[in-house]
């Protein structure tokens, strides 16, 4: 970016333009396969840690509440998403855009 468009070689650009794709494909086809609900990244990033439910519930101190927001019968918490982003480091901006 320094360098200015108009100074670039040409392997510069065809390295940019394929990166470019990548991003594009990535886009388009990975990140529509991710869940986009609390619920569900919780339980995939559980199964990424190999953690069973009453495990993740005791990670988080709250064993009934965890079973009730995990089956949708109860609404996440504050106390709920704060666990999520600090013992699963699930990044906070994405959990603001989910609640």
């Amino acid at each position: 970016m320094n360098k200015g468009e108009g100074n670039l070689t040409d392997a510069e650009v065809r390295e940019i333009e394929t990166t470019a794709k990548a991003i594009e494909y990535y886009e388009d086809y990975i990140l529509k396969l991710m869940p986009m609900t609390i619920n569900a990244v919780v339980q995939q990033k559980a199964e990424e840690l190999a953690l069973s439910q009453k495990q993740l519930a005791e990670m988080f101190g709250m064993p009934p509440k965890l079973s009730q927001i995990l089956n949708g019968n109860r609404q996440p918490d504050v106390t709920f998403l704060k666990a999520v982003h600090q013992k699963l480091e699930i990044d906070g901006n994405f959990i603001l855009e989910m609640v």
